[in-house]
């Protein structure tokens, strides 16, 4: 695993994605937490490929903006690369566009977990 290694998830947001739907606001466009959930996507599917047998990653920070509104039917993509690997921690910059339009971008922290171990755990 290296710095640079990048993925882009994209959706179409539908109104099961909006914010009146998921509960974080009331308004028929796409909810913050979902847009934020694309983004953990796009890190988690940047760096799947390079994880030995076994092993993942979980989620243990982001930080985001969320700078404008996003209405049903557009597409929405989210970028995250990989900034620093430091032992089990990967660091990525995220981002989410709509077309041109800067949605949100910010930080993320992943943990390299043993899958087995990790559900053990529960």
């Amino acid at each position: 695993m290296e710095t640079g290694q990048k993925h882009t998830s994209e959706i179409i947001v539908k109104d099961s994605l909006s914010a009146e739907n998921v509960g974080s606001g009331d308004m028929p466009v796409l909810a913050t937490p979902m847009m934020m959930a694309l983004m953990e996507n796009a890190a988690m599917l940047a760096v799947k490929d390079s994880l030995e047998e076994g092993m993942t990653t979980v989620g243990g920070h982001i930080e985001s903006s969320h700078l404008a509104p996003t209405k049903i039917g557009e597409k929405v993509m989210a970028t995250a690369e990989v900034t620093k690997v430091d032992g089990k921690k990967i660091f990525f910059k995220i981002s989410a566009y709509c077309g041109e339009t800067l949605l949100g971008e910010g930080t993320h922290l992943r943990f390299i977990v043993d899958r087995q171990k990790f559900l053990a755990r529960l």
